[in-house]
């Protein structure tokens, strides 16, 4: 017995022309722009808990489109039309949320961003500045500008060189701001919403898909917007998608904080930021790639612990002075180019955002919605 009431069990019709498995960031805009493609469908969007439980309201609210020794590590993988296309993407998404939500509405805040560098990094430096000037003339294209620029760096930082490389466009944002005002653009588009629902399988019958779960739902067209917890939804199709867990700890309130921005460190497996007067600090999943590499939202004491020495080395603080630990599931893959792709006329998914869900998922949302056909 699944545990449904009689009135859960009976209420409406469980035909959905389209359903949409995640209730994030590109599961709500593959919604809306669904909505645009098809005004009288019906649409529904299943999330397995109450607010998109994956990263898109557990990220750190960062609006940023790589740092530079970040994107110097990707052009050992890729080639240079492949990272321009996705710093063009990130940076296109971001716009494109932007129109969609009002600044205010998400505190939106553009003060730029930092690759900061430790004391025992200046070899590092040296070399990821020396390619400032490249990064711009292969950005330029994107941003109309050059965005790259050394800066000093002076926000009461300790054990960190004085000098940085500072991104004049990037931002910072309230991500459960931002998946609230979502939802509401969904509900005023009569998209119907159903939390609490786990997708345990899917399968196409005929013309229809059904989807089981706490119960049982069919749909014309099913689009799967689950990221890094696509793994094991799709576990029979060997989709190159593995979750991958970020964790991220917030101080206190710090009386005369003068933090502000946005900042990167160690090829952007560490990042931080102000907050309501807060310090947030996240990342270190290169310190245990193997036990990251899971969708269970615990923490990893290894980790933590490498936070806490972090927010000592660049703070002078403790971990007394740590309020909240939380986890979130990204999704990445051996290249950090999103997939959007059909299994067949019936079932499409869009996933695989790279820990840049939310510069990426408004245009993924949009691009995963061009799959269907009623």
């Amino acid at each position: 017995m699944s545990g449904l009431s009689y009135w859960e069990r009976t209420y409406g019709d469980h035909f959905f022309d389209i359903l949409i498995v995640g209730a994030g960031i590109v599961g709500l805009n593959a919604a809306l722009s669904c909505r645009e493609r098809y005004p009288d469908a019906r649409i529904g969007v299943l999330d397995k808990g109450m607010l998109s439980v994956g990263a898109s309201s557990k990220n750190a609210g960062f609006a940023c489109f790589g740092s530079p020794s970040e994107l110097l590590d990707d052009l050992k993988n890729h080639t240079e039309a492949e990272v321009t296309a996705l710093v063009a993407k990130r940076y296109q998404g971001i716009q494109a949320l932007r129109a969609k939500l009002q600044d205010e509405q998400i505190d939106f805040e553009l003060n730029g961003s930092y690759e900061v560098f430790q004391t025992n990094q200046k070899s590092e430096f040296k070399a990821c500045a020396s390619q400032l000037d490249y990064l711009n003339r292969l950005l330029y294209p994107v941003f109309e500008q050059d965005i790259f620029e050394l800066r000093p760096l002076d926000f009461g930082m300790q054990s960190v060189l004085n000098e940085g490389i500072f991104h004049r466009l990037e931002g910072q944002l309230n991500p459960v701001k931002m998946m609230l005002g979502l939802k509401q653009l969904a509900q005023a588009q009569q998209i119907e919403i159903v939390s609490n629902y786990e997708v345990k399988a899917f399968e196409l019958q005929g013309e229809q898909v059904e989807v089981k779960g706490p119960k049982t739902l069919k749909c014309s067209q099913l689009l799967i917007a689950t990221n890094g917890f696509s793994s094991s939804l799709l576990a029979e199709h060997s989709v190159d998608i593995l979750p991958a867990r970020a964790q991220v700890l917030i101080t206190k309130p710090i009386k005369g904080l003068s933090l502000k921005g946005t900042f990167h460190l160690d090829k952007g497996y560490y990042y931080f930021r102000n907050i309501d007067g807060r310090i947030l600090l996240g990342g270190g999943r290169n310190c245990d790639f193997q036990a990251e590499t899971t969708d269970r939202l615990e923490l990893n004491s290894k980790i933590q612990n490498r936070l806490d020495e972090l927010l000592a080395e660049l703070f002078g603080l403790s971990e007394e002075d740590v309020e909240y630990r939380w986890a979130g599931i990204m999704g990445t893959g051996h290249q950090k180019t999103p997939i959007v792709t059909s299994l067949n006329k019936n079932i499409h998914y869009g996933i695989r955002l790279g820990g840049m869900g939310v510069a990426l998922g408004t245009e993924l949302g949009a691009d995963l919605a061009q799959c269907v056909s009623l």
